[in-house]
């Protein structure tokens, strides 16, 4: 009996856990699956309830992988276990992250109520994540006026006609939402907003903010997006931009004036061709002179258009260090324009004397691709490396061919290496 009591005396000594600063315990909670920091109440009396206080409640895809079987209110349903855990709950919820898969729903009553009661426990991070019918956000969230991040995938944005903004809000993550054919109301303030990023969204020409803070944006296919409305923010350094359509008459120049601090430019080759589709000049009024990292993703270097949009780019960013190429080839494009461009003595007709490092991803050994190659190694003195990625399309004796041609290629930098990997990442 003597040694049982040593045992659990120990064993007592040995629960550092309990005896940790309430935040710190609140922390480890934090970080294990929701399942079993609801299953440390069997611990002990101390451990009871101390789950209900959790500030952060993630049902996450795990979760509702391992509930949707259940159906919505089946025994250990999905709709059922989230009721159970906000029943118990006790305190602020500051960060709430829900996944909802794709199960019959005959509505989605539930989650407008947890939408109420979030809205009056103080949540800071929300994250919605819809894999079943589009869903409607309900007026209660727009009185969540602590949010500093925002995450919502395919759903109805409408705010209400009096809805002034989210004051505090710094981090929209924007997926497939529909902001609605009218949306009426004032505009939408958005005062600490540093974080933009939209993919697949629709009727984007409704989406009317102020935000004067953005240093990142991202806009990837959102038909009808009103680019201007969004780079009204003096303070964005990374801006990404793909399968851009009209919405407003926009070029290349124009683009770029909005952005007189940007340091990280992503763009695809559908955009830089209609970006560039009207005739930009060869030198813009106004050098990039802050750009030093530039992505070009799908770049048809054969597409005049698109390859005119990447010299200009090239010419008119002085400090430029850094550049990722993406390279796709149409099939059956004549190629012949932009070869003989190309080919011209003053094509580039800059000396890029800041790119130190060039990948170039998905190469097939074209002409106007190894031109481009070439153009790129005459102008750079302080290139440092040049990476050569094949496309997987491409075969052993391909890829030799293409080596071998970029070897002969003069180089402006002596101290330029070359570095051939296998295939495209």
């Amino acid at each position: 009996m003597e040694n049982y009591r040593a045992g659990l005396v120990t064993c007592a000594k040995e629960d550092r856990i309990s005896i940790l600063p309430e935040h710190l315990i609140d922390s480890i909670l934090e970080r294990v699956p929701l399942e079993e920091a609801v299953r440390t109440s069997i611990l002990s009396k101390n451990w009871r309830y101390r789950w209900t206080t959790m500030r952060a409640l993630v049902f996450d895809e795990c979760f509702s992988r391992k509930f949707a079987k259940n159906g919505a209110f089946g025994r250990n349903g999905f709709i059922r276990i989230i009721n159970q855990v906000l029943f118990l709950h006790k305190g602020p919820i500051l960060k709430f992250h829900l996944h909802i898969p794709n199960i019959v729903l005959d509505s989605f009553q539930d989650i407008d109520q947890w939408m109420s009661f979030l809205s009056r426990n103080g949540v800071m991070e929300l994250i919605l994540t819809n894999f079943n019918r589009r869903y409607e956000l309900p007026s209660y969230l727009f009185s969540c006026l602590e949010l500093t991040k925002l995450k919502l995938q395919n759903c109805f944005l409408k705010p209400p006609p009096k809805f002034e903004g989210f004051l505090n809000l710094e981090d929209l993550y924007l997926r497939n939402v529909d902001f609605g054919a009218n949306l009426c109301g004032p505009q939408i303030s958005l005062p600490q907003l540093k974080k933009l990023s939209m993919y697949s969204c629709t009727n984007v020409s409704n989406f009317n903010i102020k935000a004067t803070r953005i240093w990142s944006l991202a806009v990837f296919t959102c038909p009808g997006v009103m680019l201007l409305q969004l780079l009204h923010s003096p303070c964005i350094t990374r801006f990404a931009i793909r399968d851009f359509v009209q919405g407003e008459r926009m070029n290349l120049e124009r683009v770029l004036r909005n952005l007189p601090v940007i340091e990280a430019l992503y763009i695809d080759g559908s955009s830089l061709k209609f970006l560039s589709a009207e005739n930009i000049p060869k030198w813009l009024p106004h050098p990039v002179n802050s750009l030093k990292h530039l992505r070009l993703r799908n770049f048809e270097v054969g597409d005049l258009d698109q390859l005119h949009g990447a010299l200009c780019l090239l010419r008119n960013s002085p400090n430029l260090k850094s550049s990722v190429i993406q390279l796709y080839m149409e099939p059956q494009v004549d190629v012949g324009l932009a070869s003989n461009h190309l080919d011209t003595p003053n094509c580039l007709d800059y000396t890029l004397k800041q790119l130190q490092t060039v990948e170039i991803i998905s190469l097939e050994g074209s002409g106007p691709e190894l031109l481009f190659i070439k153009l790129l190694l005459a102008h750079s003195p302080s290139l440092e490396s040049l990476t050569n990625r094949p496309s997987r399309d491409s075969d052993v004796q391909k890829r030799f061919d293409i080596a071998k041609d970029v070897m002969q290629f003069p180089r402006a930098s002596t101290n330029a290496k070359m570095f051939y990997l296998d295939l495209e990442p």
